[in-house]
C-alpha cells in the first residue's frame, strides 16, 4: 500500500476528529514534508483535507471519483479481491485489461475499474452502455482451483454477492435472474459477464466483470434501452457515491469468493435462492433456435439452471437466453 492510500486509511480511521503531521510521518516512516505534499497531490484530487497548525489533518469531503489507493485503504482485511485495483479514465472494456493481466502472469484478485468503457460488453455479444462517471464498470481477475463446468458458480457469486451490498443500503424490490442480471421491477440495474480461459479440466484464469447503474438518468440511456434498464438515481431519486457502493460490493465479493474456493457453494445457492426471480417461475429458455418451457426448479452444483419442462423432464440449463413468464 503506497503513501496515498495510507494517509487516506489514517484520515478516515479518525473520524471527525484530526491526526497530526507528526503522528503521520512517525507511522509512514516519511517526513512531515512529505506527508504534507501528499495531501496537496490528494487536494489536487478533489479531495477536502482540512489542515490546522495546531490540530492535524482533517478529512471533510471526498469527491465522486474512483481512486485506486482510496479504495485499498478502505479494503483492510479482503483476503483475495481488491489486493491491488487499477483505474483508468476510460478504456475499451476492463475485461480486455484483465485478459492482458491474466496473461502476463499478475496474480489474481486484482480489479481493475474503469470511468467509461468504449466497448463495455455483455452476455451474448451484447454490448453495455458505460457512460463516464455514472456507474460502476470494472472486472476482477479470478484463479479458482475448479473444473470448467463449475465456472457457473462464480456467475451464482458475484450476483449473491452485489444483491447483498445493494440490500444493505437500500430498500429496493431487488431480484436476481438466473444466470447474471440483478432486477429492479423487471428492469436491469446490474449485469455481470464471466468470461473463462481454461484446460480441458481445469480453469486457467477467470474474469469477473460487473457493469452497475448508478447516477444515470433516463436521457443517459439509449432510446431503445427505455423501459429495460434503470439505475440507482432513476429509482430511488438520489445521487449516489460510487466509491462506497465499491468498496461494498468488493468486500461481500471477497467473502462469497472465500466460500467458493472453500467448497461451500451451497450456502450461496441458499442465499441467491432467497433473492431468485428465476426460481419457482414459468420460463421459456432461448437456446439458438430452439425454445425450452417449463418451471425454474432450482440450481445444480455447478449452478446451472434446472428446469422442469411442460413434458415433466427436468432439462440441465447452462446457457441461453432466460425469459421469465408471468404466472
Amino acid at each position: 500500500m503506497n503513501t496515498d492510500a495510507k494517509i487516506l486509511r489514517a484520515l478516515r480511521a479518525a473520524g471527525e476528529g484530526t491526526v497530526s503531521g507528526a503522528e503521520l510521518s512517525q507511522k509512514l516512516g516519511v517526513s512531515r514534508a512529505a506527508i504534507w505534499a501528499h495531501i496537496e497531490e490528494l487536494r489536487e484530487l478533489g479531495y477536502d483535507i482540512e489542515a490546522s497548525p495546531h490540530l492535524g489533518y482533517r478529512l471533510r469531503g471526498v469527491p465522486d471519483v474512483l481512486h485506486a489507493d482510496d479504495l485499498m485503504a478502505r479494503l483492510e482485511g479482503n483476503r483475495i479481491v481488491g489486493r491491488d485495483i487499477k483505474v483508468f479514465q476510460e478504456t475499451t472494456s476492463t475485461s480486455d485489461v484483465v485478459d492482458k493481466l491474466s496473461r502476463d502472469g499478475v496474480p489474481e484478485g486484482i480489479v481493475v475499474f474503469a470511468e467509461a468503457q468504449t466497448k463495455g460488453r455483455g452476455r451474448m455479444g451484447r454490448s453495455w452502455v458505460s457512460p463516464s462517471g455514472l456507474g460502476l464498470w470494472f472486472s476482477v481477475l479470478l484463479r479458482p482451483r475448479m473444473r470448467p463446468q463449475s465456472a457457473m458458480q462464480l456467475t451464482v457469486a458475484a450476483a449473491t454477492a452485489v444483491t447483498r451490498a445493494l440490500r444493505s443500503r437500500c430498500s429496493l424490490p431487488i431480484g436476481i435472474k438466473w444466470p447474471n442480471d440483478i432486477l429492479v421491477q423487471g428492469r436491469k440495474l446490474v449485469g455481470i459477464l464471466t468470461e473463462m480461459s481454461a484446460e480441458l479440466d481445469s480453469v486457467r484464469h477467470l474474469c469477473l466483470g460487473v457493469g452497475m447503474n448508478i447516477n444515470q438518468e433516463q436521457r443517459d440511456f439509449p432510446r431503445e434501452l427505455h423501459g429495460l434498464a434503470t439505475s440507482l438515481r432513476m429509482e430511488t431519486g438520489e445521487m449516489w457515491s460510487r466509491s462506497d457502493l465499491a468498496v461494498a460490493i468488493l468486500k461481500e465479493l471477497d467473502v462469497e469468493y472465500d466460500r467458493i474456493i472453500c467448497g461451500r457453494f451451497s450456502e450461496v445457492v441458499e442465499e441467491w435462492a432467497r433473492q431468485s426471480v428465476t426460481l419457482g417461475h414459468p420460463v421459456t429458455i432461448l437456446v439458438g433456435n430452439r425454445k425450452i418451457h417449463g418451471r425454474a426448479e432450482s440450481l445444480d452444483v455447478d449452478g446451472a439452471l434446472l428446469v422442469r419442462t411442460q413434458h415433466g423432464h427436468l432439462e440441465r440449463i447452462v446457457g441461453g437466453e432466460v425469459v421469465l413468464e408471468k404466472k
